[in-house]
């Protein structure tokens, strides 16, 4: 059997941070995985600027409601999943991802959840684990499962390298540039191709 496990933002949907950065006019929050590897170290700065700037869970899902997948991406993810089993590994939270899979019509999503008061302050998050796409790559081998596995940034290459075949998608050359190993590609057509190459491999 094979399984093709693909991160969310930056691979089928734009960055939801950067697109709130811009909604807001806050340039600190366009920040991601691609410039801060340690996911931890990046969400307590993001969180520590809501807190600063007052903003509010319903301040990002309004403008993750008005986001779009990535052109082309719906239609990869739909002959993807006319292949091969997909998942998606992604660190964003269930409470940002909603509208956003409704849009991919509801792929497969393991993800992160957020804390969040009575008044919709984001107190604190919540990890479903740590260097969680490495092991659920790991577990999915377990099962006898070969596994293809595509993401852009730094908090990817765990899991592209513990795959049995990985791809950057569309990555900053700087990550590139330190992971050669890993063939980086930078259209969806050329993403497929990698897919089926190993599907047939």
């Amino acid at each position: 059997m094979h399984l093709v496990c693909l991160d969310l933002e930056g691979v089928l949907v734009p960055e939801i941070w950067i697109n709130f950065a811009e909604a807001t006019g806050i340039y600190e929050l366009r920040m991601t995985t691609r410039d801060e590897p340690d996911y931890n170290v990046l969400m307590k700065k993001r969180l520590a600027i809501l807190d600063r700037e007052g903003l509010k869970l319903p301040d990002i899902q309004k403008v993750i409601g008005r986001m779009d997948p990535l052109p082309g991406a719906l239609e990869f993810l739909e002959e993807l999943r006319s292949k091969t089993q997909v998942i998606i590994l992604s660190d964003t939270f269930e409470e940002f991802a909603r509208p956003l899979m409704e849009k991919l019509r509801w792929p497969t999503l393991f993800c992160n959840s957020l804390v969040v008061d009575r008044e919709g302050r984001i107190t604190d998050f919540t990890l479903r684990q740590q260097d969680g796409k490495r092991k659920a790559v790991e577990a999915f081998k377990s099962t006898g499962t070969r596994l293809f596995a595509a993401g852009d940034s730094y908090n990817d290459v765990t899991m592209l390298l513990k795959a049995d075949g990985g791809a950057l998608f569309k990555s900053p050359a700087s990550i590139q540039r330190e992971f050669p190993q890993l063939p980086a590609v930078e259209e969806y057509a050329d993403l497929m191709e990698l897919i089926d190459r190993f599907i047939e491999g």
